[in-house]
């Protein structure tokens, strides 16, 4: 019984990470068409799918723990320690959502780094923007008795012509 609650659990697990990738392909929409407005919804949305996976991940572990000593692992085994320990057909079966969840996660890294390239430009370019944009300072007196901002520009237009 403990070979069929792990399985359920991986297939739960997979359920969660691909709604997860999912969330993270929403957010990225949102971040590359400017609808700022939605941004900490589906913020919090990922945080809930995310308590789930770490709920999902303590059972888990414990079921996993079980399976160790009654296949004589040591403690805390990798899942494909324990697919390869397993008995037919469980072993294909651990064998093939190891092989599904690490392709889930690194497409969830792939599209967390996209994501967090993309917010991190859009933060530079509100940076450049707040700073093309910053009023100009009044300047201080000279002894013309101009500001030194209003000197330079009669500098300037006295080089023009």
């Amino acid at each position: 019984m403990d070979y069929q609650h792990l399985s359920t659990l991986l297939w739960r697990e997979q359920e969660l990470l691909d709604l997860l990738l999912f969330k993270a392909e929403e957010k990225q929409y949102l971040i590359v068409t400017g609808k700022s407005r939605w941004l900490a919804r589906i913020a919090h949305e990922i945080e809930v799918v995310l308590d789930q996976l770490r709920t999902l991940e303590v059972e888990r572990a414990a079921v996993t723990e079980s399976l160790a000593v009654k296949l004589g692992l040591d403690a805390n085994p990798s899942l494909r320690q324990v697919a390869e320990a397993a008995p037919a057909p469980w072993n294909d079966l651990f064998t093939k959502h190891h092989e599904t969840l690490l392709v889930l996660v690194t497409e969830l890294r792939t599209l967390s780094d996209s994501n967090r390239e993309l917010i991190e430009g859009g933060l530079a370019a509100l940076d450049d923007a707040l700073l093309s944009v910053r009023a100009p300072s009044a300047g201080t007196y000279g002894a013309s008795g101009r500001t030194t901002a209003g000197a330079n520009r009669a500098v300037t237009l006295d080089g023009a012509l």
